[in-house]
């Protein structure tokens, strides 16, 4: 499905925002990596679902009224199988905001490799248009606000910019014993989703907030694990 019609489909249901499959599949469409994913509507369907896939999973509850998946309990990381999949969808759904709501399926992905948490959003100001904005993850977008903006579209030497305005910029070049992050992976992420014609130029007027969070960074590429796309 191209972007309009993901996005078109989103409105003709009345959401508010994309679902992650939707979002995911925005992304993808701009050049950005996604997981492996299916969705499996029961736990019956779990085993052949995942035929194919590698493990470890991460499994995600599918509602268009749960935006915040994790808060819901929505979410389990590192599931090995079958048998571990079954077990955590059926402790998610006798989760109290997760019962109460609508679930359209559960989403199965195949976990990217470790890597430094980053975050890649973007707001619609109504003097200046759309801005990206790039962070580490963690406590550093948390609490410390330790991100960047820049007035879409941006370029290459605004990305790097961007990057070196990071107080926590050196632990993407290993610092404190980390794993080095590639700063050209971030660096092609902002530019997909803020460039010239980036995903933030040509649907400008679609969505009023966007997050990639966590996009994970290892020293080979970025991986958006999650995405979320507020409709205007």
């Amino acid at each position: 499905m191209n972007p309009q019609a993901l996005i078109a489909a989103a409105k003709k249901e009345r959401r508010t925002a994309l679902d992650e499959i939707a979002g995911k599949q925005l992304l993808a469409s701009f050049g950005v990596t996604v997981p492996k994913s299916v969705i499996a509507k029961t736990t019956a369907d779990v085993a052949t679902a995942i035929v194919g896939m590698q493990a470890p999973f991460a499994l995600k509850v599918m509602s268009p009224e749960i935006l915040h998946k994790s808060d819901a309990g929505g979410v389990k990381i590192g599931l090995k199988n079958a048998g571990e999949l079954i077990e955590a969808i059926t402790v998610m759904a006798a989760a109290p905001q997760i019962k109460a709501a609508q679930v359209d399926g559960w989403l199965i992905e195949e976990m990217a490799p470790a890597g430094q948490e980053v975050v890649v959003g973007a707001v619609r100001d109504p003097n200046f248009g759309p801005l990206v904005m790039v962070g580490l993850g963690g406590i550093f977008v948390e609490i410390l606000a330790d991100v960047a903006f820049r007035i879409c579209p941006i370029t290459r030497l605004d990305a790097v910019e961007m990057l070196d305005e990071l107080k926590g910029v050196a632990l993407l070049d290993g610092a404190r014993g980390r794993v080095r992050a590639s700063r050209e992976a971030i660096i092609d992420v902002l530019l997909k989703v803020g460039g010239d014609n980036g995903l933030l130029m040509q649907h400008a007027d679609d969505f009023t907030e966007a997050d990639i969070n966590p996009l994970i960074v290892s020293a080979d590429g970025a991986v958006a694990v999650d995405a979320r796309f507020v409709l205007a």
